[in-house]
């Protein structure tokens, strides 16, 4: 049985991506792989602008790797931590040449209401 990881509101420390968000995330990995750059159509996840998209799309291509699908060792690794009124998350990403590779997905989470909201800031080498 896997672990259950919970949501934290802690401001002085990371921890680990909390489990009900990871689907998401994944879909946001899935959506990146297949072109959709603005993130269309995927339910929470704010749609990003022309701009944005532009630069996840071009950061990629710099980096000269194939983006796979969020591994469960990806999980190891990805932190998020409360900023007062959202989480900054930061994911490692995984590539088909090498595995885990230096690329992040970055991304704010938000309460909403009974849920929450994902909002892709880039895809960039820290």
């Amino acid at each position: 049985m896997t672990e259950t990881i919970p949501v934290r509101k802690d401001e002085e420390c990371a921890w680990p991506v909390p489990s009900t968000w990871r689907q998401t995330l994944r879909e946001v990995v899935g959506a990146i792989n297949e072109g959709n750059y603005s993130l269309a159509g995927i339910v929470r996840v704010e749609q990003l602008d022309e701009t944005t998209a532009d630069a996840i799309r071009n950061n990629i291509n710099a980096y000269g790797g194939t983006l796979r699908e969020l591994p469960q060792d990806s999980w190891v690794t990805s932190v998020c931590q409360w900023q007062l009124h959202y989480w900054e998350v930061l994911i490692d990403l995984f590539t088909v040449e090498e595995g885990r590779s230096d690329l992040v997905l970055h991304v704010n989470v938000f309460e909403e209401k009974q849920n929450f909201k994902f909002k892709v800031h880039l895809v960039y080498v820290p």
